[in-house]
């Protein structure tokens, strides 16, 4: 069956009204603290994370005690992390160049300056802080959804980002986090497509991929 044209815009409505407000399911309390457990959580669980962090931030609640650290009385807080020693220096070096939670960048450019922080890390930043959306965010579940759903291509995350943000305005850009929630509900590797709400326009359950 040939694909039809898809009103991206009106068709993500459903879905970003269903995941408006979801809190990201890392369990951080603070900027600083989301800081962290982003940079703690590439190739890495978010439950795995999110059960370390309460020691962590026991021994380091700020950007500038952690400043105070070394890798070495870091890593028995952050050794259930994968990369755990490369993800410690980073974030010692983050807290050395930021030095207080106050002086967190919330602006794209600057985060992805800061080590171990790339454009998805630095877009779960910014929504938690509630700040503009200056990209999308593009993780493990997007890489899957976006692709079925039919409003991207490929297996490559920035290209895919850029996809999603000609498809849709900007204040709509927070449709990768709800690809995400959906993907981790719904649109799993093995699909539950007759629950899925947004099986009208997809491709794959449509058979137009």
């Amino acid at each position: 069956m040939k694909k039809p044209k898809i009103d991206w815009q009106e068709a993500i409505k459903p879905l970003l009204k269903k995941y408006k407000n979801t809190a990201h399911p890392l369990e951080a309390e603070n900027l600083y603290q989301m800081l962290v457990m982003v940079v703690l959580s590439a190739q890495t669980t978010d439950n795995i994370v999110n059960g370390l962090a309460p020691d962590l931030f026991n021994a380091y609640p700020t950007m500038q005690s952690l400043s105070n650290a070394s890798v070495e009385t870091l890593l028995p807080f952050i050794g259930k992390a994968r990369s755990f020693l490369k993800k410690g220096k980073w974030l010692i070096a983050i807290a050395k160049e930021v030095k207080q939670d106050t002086n967190i960048p919330l602006n794209l450019p600057e985060l992805t300056k800061l080590p171990g922080i790339g454009r998805k890390s630095a877009n779960v930043i910014l929504r938690y802080a509630k700040a503009p959306a200056e990209g999308v965010i593009v993780d493990i579940h997007v890489l899957r959804v976006a692709p079925r759903l039919g409003i991207a291509t490929g297996d490559e995350a920035t290209k895919m980002e850029k996809q999603i943000m000609e498809a849709l305005p900007q204040k709509e850009w927070d449709a990768g986090m709800a690809m995400s929630f959906l993907g981790r509900e719904i649109c799993k590797p093995e699909p539950l497509c007759e629950k899925c709400l947004m099986n009208k326009v997809c491709a794959y359950y449509n058979g137009w991929l």
